[in-house]
C-alpha cells in the first residue's frame, strides 16, 4: 500500500514552483474536460487565457474583476497567517456594498466629486463591522471563526434582499429589485477614458504596498505571524492574542468591504440582488496560490480573473453552463493542494501488515 512519509527538508524551490505546477495541472485536465464535453480545446484555453489579456479593453475587464480579489486576498492573508480562518470575507464585501450604496443614495445633482471619500470609508465600515460581529464571538464566547464568518455570509445576504426588495427599491423601478442609480458624481472615476479601469486599480497597488510593508516591515506584522505560527511562543513574548484576533479580523473586513464599495459606485452604480459576486471565496484560493505574499497576491488574482473572464466567454461563446467557472477554480485549488502535499511528503510503498510482520518473524527467527 502506499503511504505519505514526510520529507525530511521541504524544498524552498518548489514550495514556489508548486503554483506554476498546479496551473499547469489545471490547464490539461481543463483540455481534457473540454474534449469530453465534446468543445474544442484549443479554442476553449483561448477563452481562458488570451481573450481576456488580448488588447486594452480587455485589460480593463481584467482589472474590474482582479481589483476586488486583491484586496479582499491581501486581507485574507493578514488573517491566515495570523491563524485567524475568516471564510466570511464574501459578507464583509456584501456589508461594505451596503454601506457605500446607502451613502451613494444621499448623494444628489450639486454632490462634489469628494463625495467618493466618504462612500469609500462607508464600504470600510460596514466590512468591519460585519468582522467585528465574528471576533466579538469568538473573543468573548469561544465560538469558531469559521462557522461564524461563514454563516454571516448568508445573513448578509438576506439583508440585502431585505433592502432591495423592501425600502431602498427604487420607486421608479418598475418593480425591479433595485435601488435607485446613483448620482454621477458617486462614480469611480476611471483610469482611461473609454475604458471602464478605475482607480481602484491604484488602490489595489497600494494596498499590496501597504500590507507588504504591515507584514514585513512592522513590529505589529511581526505579533501577527508569530502568533499564527507559535501561538505558545507569542503568549510567553507577552504578544496579545485578543488583539491579533481583533486586528486581523478588522483589517481583513476592512479590506473586503472597501472592495465592496469598489464594485457599488464602479461598475455596478446601483444595489441589486446580484451584488454577490463570489469574489469572497474566489479570494481564498488567490490567497493561498500567491503563497500569502502581498505580491504573489497580485499575480494569482490576475490569473483568477482571467477564469472569471474566461468562464463568462466559454457560457457566450461555447455555451457550457456557469459552473465552469467554478470548475477552473476548484481544479487551480486542488491541483495546488496536491502539489503542496508532494512537496512536504513523499510516496512510498509498504507492504501489508502481514506480510511486514512475516518478514520480521522470519528474520528474527
Amino acid at each position: 500500500m502506499l503511504k505519505l512519509e514526510a520529507r525530511p527538508q521541504p524544498s524552498g524551490l518548489m514550495s514556489w514552483a508548486s503554483p506554476l505546477l498546479a496551473l499547469a495541472l489545471t490547464v490539461l485536465i481543463g483540455i481534457a474536460l473540454f474534449m469530453l464535453l465534446g468543445k474544442d480545446p484549443v479554442r476553449g484555453l483561448q477563452l481562458f487565457f488570451v481573450e481576456p489579456v488580448k488588447d486594452a479593453r480587455a485589460w480593463g475587464e481584467l482589472s474590474i474583476k482582479a481589483v476586488p480579489l486583491v484586496l479582499i486576498a491581501l486581507g485574507l492573508a493578514v488573517c491566515f497567517r495570523s491563524n485567524v480562518w475568516n471564510i466570511g470575507a464574501e459578507g464583509q464585501f456584501i456589508l461594505g456594498a451596503l454601506g457605500a450604496g446607502w451613502m451613494a443614495m444621499q448623494a444628489g445633482p450639486d454632490s462634489s466629486r469628494w463625495i467618493v471619500l466618504p462612500i469609500l470609508l462607508a464600504g470600510v465600515l460596514g466590512g468591519m463591522l460585519w468582522a467585528g460581529i465574528t471576533a466579538l464571538l469568538r473573543d468573548r464566547f469561544n465560538a469558531n471563526e469559521i462557522l461564524v464568518s461563514l454563516m454571516l455570509v448568508y445573513v448578509a445576504e438576506l439583508l440585502l434582499g431585505y433592502l432591495v426588495y423592501g425600502p431602498w427599491k427604487d420607486p421608479q423601478g418598475f418593480n425591479f429589485p433595485q435601488t435607485i442609480t446613483f448620482a454621477a458624481a458617486t462614480k469611480i472615476p476611471r483610469l482611461i477614458d473609454g475604458l471602464r479601469a478605475n482607480i481602484g486599480v491604484l488602490i489595489a497597488l497600494g494596498a499590496v504596498v501597504a500590507a507588504w510593508l504591515f507584514l514585513f516591515r512592522t513590529y505589529a506584522g511581526f505579533q501577527l505571524q508569530v502568533g499564527g505560527l507559535a501561538p505558545l511562543a507569542a503568549r510567553y513574548a507577552g504578544f496579545s492574542s485578543r488583539g491579533a484576533l481583533w486586528t486581523a479580523l478588522l483589517l481583513s473586513g476592512g479590506a473586503a468591504g472597501l472592495a465592496g464599495a469598489l464594485e457599488a459606485v464602479g461598475p455596478l452604480g446601483q444595489l441589486t440582488p446580484h451584488v454577490p459576486a463570489g469574489y469572497g471565496f474566489a479570494a481564498i484560493i488567490v490567497a493561498f496560490v500567491g503563497r500569502l505574499h502581498p505580491g504573489g497576491i497580485a499575480l494569482s488574482a490576475i490569473l483568477m480573473s482571467m477564469f472569471f473572464i474566461g468562464g463568462e466567454l466559454a457560457q457566450s461563446r461555447l455555451g457550457l453552463p456557469k459552473s465552469i467557472t467554478g470548475v477552473f477554480q476548484g481544479l487551480l485549488l486542488f491541483s495546488l493542494l496536491a502539489c503542496d502535499t508532494l512537496i512536504h511528503y513523499r510516496l512510498r510503498w509498504q507492504r501489508g501488515a502481514r506480510a511486514a510482520a512475516s518478514a520480521t518473524a522470519q528474520r528474527s527467527a
